[in-house]
């Protein structure tokens, strides 16, 4: 029997290092799908793009280099002409695979015809949990993850679904973007991502689109190592941005509170 085929693509803006990292566990962990894996450099002027273009052909992947860097989002949507593949993972620089997790969300989702998007159980480098199983984004919830305030945490808890059995697959509002596996006629029929989003949030408007597809879903089967490196709580100007994104999200979807 032939194997599903499956594409994957990793955004990479500087620190090639880390984003080879990631695609060689990639590759050296998934067996039971035909896996076609991109690297996409968004313009690094480290010379990330160099980098991964010499490294590719070792790791059986394609190089992309654009010539600007025209942002999260963008730069996985410029492989949508290239996809031959019934699913297709979204995957940031900062995951590492430590078991065939693409490919059991692949056979997962074969049983699952209702469900068009998936993410699975993200671990720190330590081993902690990272609570990633999300509500639809408010403005408390965005506040409560930036400032550990103890009156935003009933409101955080409920965002995280914390209060929710963690263990077992959940319907979900916003689907990490640093992980997940899609349709990949469903990614090509609402065009990807939305361009109008540099960097973050984007993950949670593509959710509320499958959405109009069907199910989106936290499947905990497997999981997966994430650095998570949390810009927004280090640079003033990388959260801005993120409030940016996230008026814009409002904009489109409606504002919450909470």
């Amino acid at each position: 029997m032939s194997k599903i085929p499956v594409s994957a693509g990793i955004v990479v803006y500087n620190g090639a290092q880390e984003a080879l990292c990631a695609a060689r566990s990639i590759v050296q962990a998934t067996h039971d799908v035909d896996l076609q894996l991109y690297l996409i450099d968004n313009a690094s002027p480290d010379g990330s793009g160099r980098c991964l273009a010499q490294a590719a052909p070792a790791l059986g992947a394609h190089a992309l280099c654009l010539e600007q860097n025209i942002g999260f989002g963008s730069g996985h949507n410029t492989l949508i002409p290239m996809l031959d593949s019934r699913y297709h993972a979204v995957v940031n620089p900062d995951i590492t695979l430590t078991e065939d997790s693409i490919s059991m969300l692949c056979h997962w989702l074969e049983q699952h015809p209702d469900v068009v998007m998936v993410t699975p159980r993200l671990h720190f480098p330590d081993g902690k949990e990272q609570f990633t199983a999300k509500q639809i984004p408010s403005f408390l919830a965005l506040l409560s993850r930036q400032l550990p305030l103890f009156f935003l945490r009933g409101i955080e808890r409920k965002y995280l679904m914390l209060d929710r059995d963690l263990t077992a697959a959940q319907e979900i509002d916003f689907c990490t973007g640093c992980f997940f596996v899609i349709r990949t006629e469903v990614f090509r029929r609402m065009g990807g991502f939305d361009e109008g989003y540099f960097m973050y949030v984007e993950d949670a408007d593509i959710t509320r689109k499958a959405q109009a597809y069907g199910k989106v879903m936290y499947v905990p089967l497997t999981a997966v190592t994430h650095a998570w490196h949390r810009d927004t709580r280090k640079q003033w100007r990388s959260f801005w941005m993120q409030v940016r994104s996230m008026l814009r999200y409002w904009r489109k979807w409606g504002f919450r509170l909470w």
